[in-house]
């Protein structure tokens, strides 16, 4: 893998969110793979690592990170950027098209004890969207910590749900009442 312009070995410790991309010098890929390495701070502060992976050799990565981004390359990361030349990270997770040999784009949010926790698999002209993968990773964390559930459209410091049915009538009645929930 490629990281900081080295190829290293890399372990999963903590939370991760694990994108995977569909190949070298598309039109979205490097959308979403700069994105996530200019969020990289707001993921680190959430103790989880960003990782992202295509069936691209480690040598395309290093070639494409070391190409200035007004070349059309990605310039500096601050992710590591995960060579599955085998496509067997790929055909693991269920993203890689036998056919074109190459993988969709897919999500994945792991916690620290390696439980998949999400996941997303987009077709390749549309990408992913970074405020979205945080506020997911939020949801799961304050799940872990405080044994409450995320209702739709949750984000943190908003109100959670206790896991009971009392607990969950009570919350659909409050959100009728404020009209922010209406039965169509």
């Amino acid at each position: 893998m490629i990281i900081y312009e080295h190829i290293i070995d890399l372990l999963l410790q903590k939370y991760s969110s694990v994108y995977i991309y569909s190949f070298y010098s598309t039109f979205v890929c490097p959308t979403e793979i700069i994105a996530y390495s200019e969020r990289v701070e707001d993921f680190e502060k959430r103790n989880c690592q960003v990782i992202a992976c295509s069936t691209d050799s480690e040598y395309c990565h290093l070639a494409w990170t070391n190409m200035d981004r007004k070349a059309g390359g990605l310039g500096p990361m601050k992710i590591p950027l995960l060579a599955d030349t085998t496509k067997c990270i790929s055909r693991s997770y269920g993203v890689l098209d036998e056919e074109e040999g190459n993988a969709f784009r897919g999500l994945f949010i792991i916690d620290g004890k390696g439980i998949l926790r999400q996941i997303t698999v987009n077709d390749r002209p549309v990408g992913r969207s970074v405020d979205e993968t945080i506020r997911l990773l939020d949801a799961f964390q304050f799940v872990e910590k405080h044994g409450e559930v995320c209702p739709a459209n949750w984000k943190a410091g908003k109100k959670t749900i206790k896991p009971d049915p009392n607990a969950s009538k009570s919350f659909l009645l409050r959100l009728q009442k404020m009209s922010l929930f209406t039965n169509t």
